[in-house]
């Protein structure tokens, strides 16, 4: 019966430790290590006396044994029921005298698979009792098995020995025999003993944080005795050997040893050297007191208990981070946009990247491509010029070309780094550089126009000053100061210059000729006139 339950999850672990496939902590009795809870326990008032005797094969009674319980020599408290039985198989508890209803209680600092109780009475077994657990530490409690030997009149309930799977049972609950019977209670029944043991309907049924018997007749051994004047005495007590809680820590398949639970300290207890403690170890990524969630990089994929009847581990997914992050966590609707693929989304992406794997470098940096993008100084910040660059919107910082620390320029202003005014450009501020007021190039700084080769290439194709002129052509006027304000005006040599590619004709000819015969003091009515005019 040990070693039946829970025998194929054994079987398919097949590397022992290694927990390559679904493994599952060792089994023991959860009572090691642990205070068990009984309402009375004898000669805890005052000193009881009390009597016990056994029947031979003849069901005669032998001569009764009588002694003392008391609070000096309390030789039979609780612990007795948990303490080795190999090793001290004669010690036990006993409740109090007199008593009719008693329970006995284990109460786990964490969740355990439980998996079958054995309980050895001293005394005859009770005429009816009540194995209970609870997986709420306590708050609320559901039956595991009734005991009577009349499940109809005890709790009205079918039994098990006439209808198959009945929360009733009444085999364990006869008279005989009066010292050393067994009540076995297998979480397991064979028709579930395939399913696999981490799946929703069997975890439950073996979870538990709690686990109550629940004595409620008390039945005498009805020995008879040679001697018909005898009157043997009655038992009026509950005495129990032997309270054996086999389970294990539970890790979901994804453990196969355990560590005590913070702030746990056993019980010690006479010839016990091993406890079954609470906290997976948890192998195949996972993490948790019971290996319940995936570790804090491994969140790609949802989280699966391992199988226990096929062995596969079901081990939790690394997300794609680039090193760059040491957690993520797994969005459902990630999951389904990539087709059940990846779910992982990186979290505070370190390195200044960002993006669902940190595969991008933030806004004002960029990605040193002579590097692996796993390396922590991939992203580069950029060193765009803050008063020719552009500014990201609602913020006061300049970003650049992710790819290559390229950066965007306002109007008119160019270089790498948006830190000078382009060729035709000048006056470099925070509204950029505005466009030279000139034919050609300009001063960058003060906008000043400079040598311009359109001006030149225009100087020689003007015909000669002396060109031969209509003879019905009066001579040209033109007095030093209107002389001297054409020559020193730039905005009037753009005006005409800006004339003579509009014209490209006789007329433009004949006024470039006037302009560059101001020197000469000739005269231009028509130039005057435009003068007064513009």
């Amino acid at each position: 019966l040990l070693c039946s339950l829970f025998l194929f999850i054994f079987c398919i672990l097949g590397t022992g430790s290694r927990c390559e496939k679904a493994c599952n902590p060792q089994m023991g009795n959860l009572g090691h290590g642990r205070k068990l809870w009984t309402d009375t326990t004898c000669g805890y008032n005052s000193t009881e006396l009390y009597c016990s005797y056994s029947e031979n094969a003849d069901l005669l009674c032998k001569q009764p044994k009588c002694s003392k319980c008391n609070s000096i020599h309390l030789a039979h408290p609780p612990s007795a029921m948990v303490d080795s039985s190999f090793r001290l198989p004669h010690t036990w508890w006993q409740s109090a005298q007199g008593i009719q209803r008693e329970k006995i209680q284990l109460n786990l600092e964490a969740e355990f698979y439980f998996t079958h109780l054995i309980m050895i009475f001293k005394s005859p077994r009770p005429a009816a009792m009540v194995l209970e657990r609870s997986q709420d530490f306590g708050k609320t409690w559901k039956p595991y098995k009734y005991f009577s030997i009349n499940c109809s009149a005890a709790f009205g309930l079918d039994d098990d020995v006439t209808k198959k799977e009945a929360l009733c049972t009444s085999r364990y609950s006869s008279h005989f025999p009066c010292t050393g019977g067994e009540v076995i209670y297998r979480a397991l029944s064979p028709p579930n003993s395939a399913d696999d043991p981490y799946s929703l309907k069997i975890q439950a049924q073996l979870k538990i944080t709690n686990l109550r018997v629940q004595l409620l007749k008390r039945q005498s051994c009805p020995c008879h005795s040679n001697d018909l004047n005898a009157n043997p005495p009655q038992l009026t007590y509950y005495a129990i050997y032997d309270f054996i809680v086999k389970g294990s820590c539970f890790c979901n398949g994804h453990a196969d040893r355990c560590a005590p639970l913070k702030g746990f300290r056993p019980v010690k207890a006479a010839g016990i050297f091993h406890v079954i403690h609470g906290r997976c170890i948890c192998k195949h990524n996972t993490a948790g007191t019971h290996c319940q969630h995936c570790a804090p990089l491994y969140n790609d994929q949802p989280w699966l208990a391992a199988n226990g009847r096929t062995g596969a581990p079901n081990g939790c997914k690394s997300c794609k981070c680039n090193e760059h992050s040491d957690t993520c966590h797994f969005d459902m609707d990630t999951w389904l946009a990539s087709g059940n693929q990846s779910g992982g989304i990186c979290d505070n992406c370190q390195h200044n990247t960002e993006g669902q794997h940190c595969e991008r470098c933030k806004p004002g940096y960029y990605r040193d491509l002579r590097k692996s993008f796993s390396a922590p100084d991939i992203c580069k910040l950029c060193s765009c010029n803050p008063i020719g660059s552009a500014m990201l919107p609602f913020s006061n910082s300049t970003f650049c070309d992710p790819s290559n620390g390229d950066c965007p320029c306002k109007p008119g202003v160019a270089g790498p780094q948006c830190d000078q005014c382009m060729v035709g450009y000048w006056g470099f501020g925070h509204y950029g550089c505005q466009p030279c007021d000139c034919a050609g190039s300009c001063d960058s700084i003060n906008g000043d126009c400079i040598n311009s080769n359109a001006d030149i290439e225009w100087y020689h194709e003007i015909p000669g000053l002396y060109a031969v002129r209509n003879k019905s052509e009066v001579a040209w006027e033109w007095d030093e100061e209107q002389g001297y304000s054409a020559l020193r005006h730039s905005g009037k040599n753009v005006f005409i210059g800006l004339l003579v590619r509009e014209t490209q004709g006789a007329v433009m000819a004949r006024e470039l000729r006037a302009a560059s015969s101001i020197k000469k003091g000739y005269t231009v009515p028509w130039l005057q006139d435009g003068i007064q005019h513009h």
